[in-house]
């Protein structure tokens, strides 16, 4: 019980995002699981060191009682300076506030969870007992007590990844896949040539799932366009080639290559290579972005490679993103090379999240990106991101985790807001590359090694929308961003994985558009939305 109390204070500490009651209670409930067994686990050990077979005696009912108070007292301690806590962290972001009213409701789901999660671990426990039981009457005691704990574990594992995880992905995908399908009032099939799923497309508007057809329907109109620059402009080219645009991921960036071709998209100033997330959703102000400052003459191209939402696919089909990455890439770079070098269009790359993990898939280092392409922008990256993870990890001396310098900024620039890109003042190439990146986005900053590894950026002077008071605690930590995550975008833009304000100005500095001002750049902000 020292060990569950231990880790259900500490998990009130604060993280990254502000947390409703639900999703702190069941943190609250999971760390003190995880604290109880700890515990068990230590107990375990000593008897089983020491060559005792009976259980330690019971403590007298007076330190029962004491033990009782200390917990009750700490943990109304410890949910005050929660509240606290939370409020500086909404202040921070500019959100609701919340009162005292909430613990009650966070020690209650908290509660809840850790009967459940101590009953599962109790099922586990008679079940390897009896496994014990069995191997003792073959081997010795404690050769039996050995095996069977290495083969409960190892069955567990099985089970899960063989049998349950199976199970429940036929399920998601099968789920999913449905919901792909499903048409939309506010996605109408395109009565333009230009984009995919229209007149003379070589792709159905069925074939490009739900999310490609919100992508085709939505953008600037040759109206607006015109309107904003003050100048006739074109009509942007959109091509996409869905899940059902061909049998595997090669035939679908081939598909997509065909459409942007037949759009004539390589006639274009700038053709934008969007990698998605999950089930194929692009951040639409990353591409209007890029029709406004290039008044219509774009084009964009993009492909799905998975039914499953993006947090699913960044944890079970991330091989999938990274092929399709580099088959879209690659398909494109391709066409590309092979026109005269004074008719070629500008090629950047783009993608947020689980897409910006496909989108760096084609290139092994930064300075690959700049030789091979005409600027990139990658916002809310992952620690799947091997190319960002590496950078990092190789950043300039003095310079922190959440915000890193590489070679003096002469390729690439990391920023949380657009006031980052003149960090540091450096001479930038012509071919630029930006990644975006918020100190409180838990998605860029979970990392399996949180549960027992501190990482830099809590070593280090906090970010600036983070809280000095969070710290890192083994476990308690990684089930507060594995929390955080949940509520990832449910915050203000500039806060956690809610990336809109800095995309334009980053664009601005990568491209440099020809007439294109700062003034410009504030004048379309009111313009763009993320288009959930």
């Amino acid at each position: 019980m020292v060990g569950a109390t231990i880790m259900l204070l500490a998990s009130a500490s604060p993280s990254l995002l502000p947390r409703g009651w639900f999703f702190q209670g069941v943190v609250s409930g999971g760390a003190a699981a995880a604290g109880y067994a700890l515990g068990a686990l230590i107990t375990w050990l000593a008897r089983f060191m020491v060559g005792r077979d009976t259980a330690w005696p019971r403590p007298q009912r007076f330190w029962w009682w004491a033990l009782a108070f200390v917990v009750v007292f700490d943990a109304f301690l410890m949910f005050y300076w929660y509240v606290r806590w939370q409020n500086d962290l909404r202040d921070l972001m500019g959100v609701e506030r919340v009162g005292y009213a909430t613990i009650p409701k966070v020690l209650g789901v908290a509660v809840v969870v850790w009967i459940l999660l101590l009953f599962l671990g109790k099922w586990w426990m008679i079940g390897m007992h009896e496994l014990v039981n069995t191997l003792s009457r073959i081997v010795p005691s404690r050769m039996a007590t050995a095996l069977g704990g290495y083969l409960a574990v190892a069955l567990t594992i099985m089970l899960v990844n063989g049998v349950l995880v199976d199970n429940v992905m036929k399920v998601l995908n099968s789920t999913f896949a449905a919901a792909n399908r499903e048409m939309r009032a506010d996605s109408p099939a395109p009565a333009s040539p230009l984009r995919s799923g229209g007149p003379e497309s070589t792709v159905s508007w069925d074939a490009l799932g739900m999310e490609g057809r919100r992508t085709i329907s939505s953008g600037p109109s040759i109206a607006a366009l015109s309107e904003f620059n003050g100048a006739p402009a074109m009509e942007p080219i959109r091509v996409y080639a869905g899940l059902g645009s061909a049998k595997d991921l090669a035939g679908i960036a081939q598909a997509a290559v065909r459409e942007l071709e037949r759009a004539g998209g390589f006639n274009r100033k700038l053709i934008a290579v969007g990698s998605a997330t999950g089930m194929g959703w692009i951040n639409k102000a990353q591409i209007d972005s890029l029709e406004y400052m290039y008044n219509g003459d774009t084009a964009l191209v993009s492909m799905q490679y998975s039914y499953l939402p993006s947090w699913l696919s960044f944890l079970v089909d991330k091989e999938r993103a990274r092929q399709a990455g580099t088959l879209l890439f690659e398909a494109v770079s391709e066409r590309v090379r092979d026109m005269p070098e004074d008719h070629r269009p500008k090629l950047v790359v783009f993608g947020e999240s689980l897409g910006s993990f496909a989108g760096e898939s084609p290139f092994g280092s930064i300075p690959t990106i700049a030789a091979r392409t005409d600027g990139a922008l990658f916002t809310g990256p992952t620690f799947n991101n091997k190319l960002w993870a590496d950078t990092t990890r190789r950043r300039d001396p003095g310079t922190p985790e959440v915000l890193p310098v590489y070679a003096n900024g002469r390729y690439v620039r990391f920023i949380s807001a657009e006031e980052d890109l003149d960090r540091p003042r450096a001479p930038w190439r012509d071919s630029r590359i930006v990644y975006i990146q918020h100190a409180s986005d838990p998605i860029a900053w979970w990392n399996p090694v949180l549960l027992f590894r501190e990482p830099d950026w809590l070593k280090e002077p906090r970010g600036r929308d983070v809280l000095p008071d969070t710290h890192w605690i083994p476990v308690v930590t990684f089930l507060q961003l594995s929390a955080d995550m949940a509520v990832a975008v449910d915050v203000p833009d500039g806060h956690g994985h809610n990336y809109l304000r800095a995309i334009p100005f980053a664009w601005a500095d990568i491209l440099q558009p020809p007439g294109w001002t700062d003034e410009k750049t504030l004048q379309l902000l009111p313009h763009l939305s993320r288009g959930f």
